[in-house]
């Protein structure tokens, strides 16, 4: 065994170093050995030759020789397998370094997102992400970032598609239709910052979980700083597009949610508004997987822009008739003076033709009874009351009327405060009456509670088939969303943003609630995606919240694409099966694609020679689809808007047209 081939197998023992397909992480290994690492010494020194090679003995000590190490595991030929072979052939030098090994590029972040965005197309199958961090161009961030060309524009009407002709705009020149837009969603975001910037409500957001059952491996650390970077490049930009009276609400599992609030936290400083706990399913029907206590809840994450701007619509819930609201005044239209009060389990067992309560109880039953009082407190909820304790905190002049009853227990006392609700005191004790507390939900009038942070009364079961669409898994309630958007919009003025979206339930439920959306995709779903959902809302779908909306059909909303370049590439590169397609997609490639900064775009025959090398290898294939991955540059995975003319591209007329109509002043910026 040759020398190089003895350190790269030590050095594969410490799983730090190496990556999902086995192959040895040098960057780790640098990283650590510049860190003085004691278990990478340890490692070394576990191996007499390799002891020999990288320490120098002084006074009985072995002293680690970090440059000599450093040194020799950069050199070109250290990894000498077919791998890397390719990997050197296809690179640029400037003198005897490869470009990619100059340190004249740093590490750039937004571009991980363009690698998760390929990794997650297969959202419903358990794999490993094959795209990885590469090096991008510091000063190309901003083309990255910058707006992309528009494509496959469409209008769906509940008489069909119908060709765009035009945007919907308001008097301030915003647009007003409701957009579904398919692409890269932080490259979409980036995009919308300059049309929609401080004009979103609420964005809501259900993004992978980073459970471990997604396409983020949750296996290690670095899979953690990843989706954390993911979601932080988003937020950001989100920030930028909320009003100041906005809100942003993600909806998370309990895997991540410590460390999305910690995010959220640094996002949104002094934003927090509440974090909800819901309940999405009940253990009956389950067999325990892990440890610990059956998991039914996810979280809600709600930070405001302006948290004090913010402007909450009160929510209900539905709740059991409370027995103390018993009493009743008889003849409630007479002067507060003449009221008498009588007690309503007294008149519900007159009603039912018994001397007393206690006797219709015995004879009807207690459930059957309290059934009884139940609905006739609803239905006589502006008359039936209960006495309620006042607190030492309440104003000054309810103490002084509550002192005052008590010396004349028997009379009803009034208190007029200005622009809030009278105050009426008997006996010490407030008189609060049923009607507050009874309210129309979903169509069903009965008694109700202020919403909490803790929901159990949304149910998830059954809701596989709303919207005429179906998902394996992460499907949210149509009644989750309904409560949402009412929190925190109002109809017909208001913007809901949806970045994750799905199948569409987000845009489905705004659509139904009278609310203009924007809706963001990048996953394949087909029939099931959100376009089709909202075609399905148009004509009139009846599931989900349309009964208690109620919902009968019609809008529209329009569908557009970011026009892919180099990404297409990307989804040949992923759909490929063998190894002889990727050749000659990496001969296309070189042809007529945007080549990475550091890569030849000749093509060598030694090259070809080691890329089929790999593939022979035990998941060769895989590998040659991060190699092929790693040579385009992310820079044009869309088209810039900028480059519309450019007749590379291909931009017809029709969309150079409808770009200039929908970015405005922007088309030329």
């Amino acid at each position: 065994m040759s020398f190089n081939s003895r350190l790269t197998d030590l050095l594969k023992k410490d799983p730090r170093f190496v990556d999902d397909e086995g192959e040895l992480l040098i960057a780790a290994v640098q990283d650590r050995a510049w860190k003085i690492d004691r278990d990478l010494v340890k490692l070394l020194l576990s191996d007499k030759e390799i002891k020999t090679k990288f320490f120098d003995e002084i006074a009985a000590h072995w002293v680690f020789n970090l440059n000599t190490f450093i040194e020799y595991i950069s050199q070109k030929n250290f990894l000498d397998n077919s791998y890397t072979r390719f990997r050197n052939r296809i690179g640029l030098t400037v003198g005897d370094k490869y470009l990619r090994e100059r340190g004249d590029v740093a590490l750039a972040w937004p571009y991980k997102d363009c690698l998760l965005e390929g990794g997650q197309t297969k959202e419903e199958e358990k794999r490993r992400e094959i795209f990885f961090n590469e090096m991008l161009a510091e000063d190309e961030i901003n083309r990255l970032l910058a707006p992309k060309v528009l494509s496959s524009f469409v209008r769906y009407t509940a008489k069909g598609k119908q060709p765009v002709k035009e945007f919907k705009r308001d008097e301030k020149g915003i647009i007003r239709d409701n957009l579904v837009i398919k692409g890269n969603n932080l490259l979409a975001l980036h995009g919308l910052k300059t049309l929609f910037r401080g004009q979103i409500r609420l964005i809501y957001l259900d993004p992978p979980y980073n459970s471990g059952s997604d396409s983020f491996g949750y296996n290690d650390n670095f899979n953690r700083a990843a989706w954390l970077t993911f979601m932080k490049n988003r937020l950001e930009i989100a920030r930028e597009l909320l009003s100041h009276d906005g809100a942003v609400i993600v909806q998370i599992s309990d895997r991540q949610v410590g460390y999305l609030h910690v995010l959220m936290e640094d996002v949104f400083p002094d934003g927090f508004i509440n974090k909800v706990a819901v309940k999405t399913r009940s253990p009956s029907g389950f067999k325990t997987v892990n440890q610990g206590v059956f998991e039914s809840a996810e979280y809600l994450l709600i930070y405001g822009k302006v948290r004090r701007s913010w402007m909450y619509n009160p929510q209900f819930e539905a709740t059991d008739y409370d027995e103390n609201y018993c009493f009743q005044v008889s003849n409630y239209r007479a002067p507060v003076s003449k009221w008498r009060i009588e007690n309503i389990k007294d008149i519900v067992a007159s009603n039912h033709g018994f001397k007393n309560p206690r006797e219709a109880k015995k004879s009807l039953g207690k459930a059957v009874f309290l059934a009884e009082l139940a609905q006739y407190a609803i239905e006589n909820a502006k008359s039936v009351f209960r006495y309620t304790e006042i607190n030492t905190d309440a104003g000054k002049e309810t103490l002084e009327l509550k002192a005052l009853s008590l010396k004349k227990p028997a009379k009803v006392f009034v208190l007029e405060r200005k622009g809030l609700d009278t105050r009426l005191i008997m006996n010490g004790q407030e008189l609060t009456f049923y009607a507050n507390k009874v309210r129309d939900l979903d169509g069903e009038k009965g008694p109700t509670i202020m919403l909490t942070n803790i929901w159990t009364d949304i149910a998830w079961e059954g809701i596989a088939a709303e919207g005429g669409v179906k998902l394996k898994k992460g499907k949210k309630p149509e009644r989750l969303l309904r409560r949402l958007i009412a929190m925190g919009t109002s109809k017909n003025t208001d913007i809901v943003l949806d970045f994750f979206s799905g199948s569409g339930t987000t845009a489905s439920v705004a659509h139904k609630m009278g609310r203009q959306y924007i809706a963001i995709e990048q996953l394949e779903y087909e029939e099931n995606d959100t376009a089709a959902r909202l075609n399905n809302v148009i004509r009139g779908d009846q599931t989900g919240i349309s009964a208690l909306v109620p919902w009968k059909g019609g809008g529209d909303f329009i569908y557009c694409e970011l026009m892919k370049y180099n990404e297409a590439f990307m989804e040949r590169i992923e759909t490929a099966k063998t190894s002889k397609e990727l050749v000659k997609i990496w001969q296309v490639m070189a042809e007529g694609s945007f080549l990475n900064w550091y890569v030849n775009p000749q093509i060598p025959e030694e090259a070809i020679k080691d890329f089929a090398a790999i593939g022979k290898d035990a998941d060769g294939v895989k590998k040659q689809k991060r190699l092929l991955a790693e040579l385009l540059d992310k820079n044009q995975l869309y088209v810039n808007l900028s480059e519309i003319d450019d007749v590379q591209f291909k931009v017809s007329a029709e969309d150079k047209a409808l770009n200039k109509a929908f970015y405005g002043e922007a088309y030329n910026g």
